[in-house]
């Protein structure tokens, strides 16, 4: 299994991932040009594609969606309760709508619900030929239910949003630091290393931060968070890197 995060942040998320018989793009934030040069740059013709997979409708992991749809016609799976929000998709051939799991090829992608302030936001786990990602972002929290589902995967892609002290001295409004550290808006720094010392086992290989505040966070912050957090609950474990809003992250197999 190949992964890339082609973008990640407020402007613009998306994620490539391929496996042995299959290519799959999770959410299609940013610009249809951007996704593709970006896609070429690691060798994948946009043409390739066989699916797109909506985690929720904020425009930040949507606004390439039309443009490109209608370029490539590229399958897009979508939940019945985001269908509304995606008024171009309405009518679209290529649309597929799922409930819990989304079988594609010889990948099986479970989804769970996250906790977020838009309709039906899902997070997913990806399995193929014994190998795994867990893709978890723009969500308040983590309900403990979903924990064994979410344990020592290969490669977590996690959200790590904001820095407390830096999201509270910053220049947002009182009203969207609330949205952003209620339980339905974001994990921050702390939340997302807590979580990962529960998650993470001896079969993951990688950590990429994602989601990470242009505002409110740094990459030095979030790395000295979870560096911390890990020595403090006596894990050993250092391969871990922070995805950015313009620039793809290194190819992880």
């Amino acid at each position: 299994m190949k992964v890339v995060v082609l973008a990640s942040g407020s402007e613009g998320n998306a994620t490539y991932i391929e496996t042995q018989e299959s290519k799959i793009i999770l959410d299609l934030g940013k610009n249809a040009k951007y996704i593709r040069e970006k896609l070429e740059s690691i060798e994948v013709n946009p043409k390739d594609i066989d699916a797109i997979i909506i985690s929720h409708t904020h425009k930040d992991h949507t606004s390439a969606l039309k443009t490109f749809t209608n370029r490539y016609k590229t399958p897009v799976y979508v939940s019945k309760e985001m269908l509304p929000d995606l008024e171009n998709l309405k009518e679209y051939e290529n649309l597929i709508l799922f409930e819990d799991t989304i079988y594609l090829k010889d990948v099986k992608i479970s989804s769970i619900k996250s906790s977020h302030d838009a309709p039906d936001a899902r997070n997913f786990i990806i399995e193929s030929h014994k190998e795994s990602v867990v893709y978890v972002t723009d969500t308040g929290y983590i309900n403990r239910k979903y924990f064994n589902l979410l344990k020592d995967k290969e490669i977590y892609l996690f959200e790590s949003n904001h820095d407390i002290e830096m999201l509270m001295n910053g220049p947002y409004p009182k009203w969207l630091k609330t949205r952003v550290v209620g339980s339905y808006g974001h994990l921050s720094n702390k939340d997302s290393s807590f979580y990962l010392t529960k998650l993470i086992g001896p079969h993951t290989k990688k950590i990429i931060l994602m989601h990470l505040s242009h505002i409110n966070n740094t990459s030095e912050k979030a790395l000295e968070m979870i560096h911390e957090t890990f020595k403090e609950y006596d894990i050993d474990f250092s391969n871990i890197e922070c995805a950015k809003q313009s620039e793809i992250t290194e190819v992880v197999c």
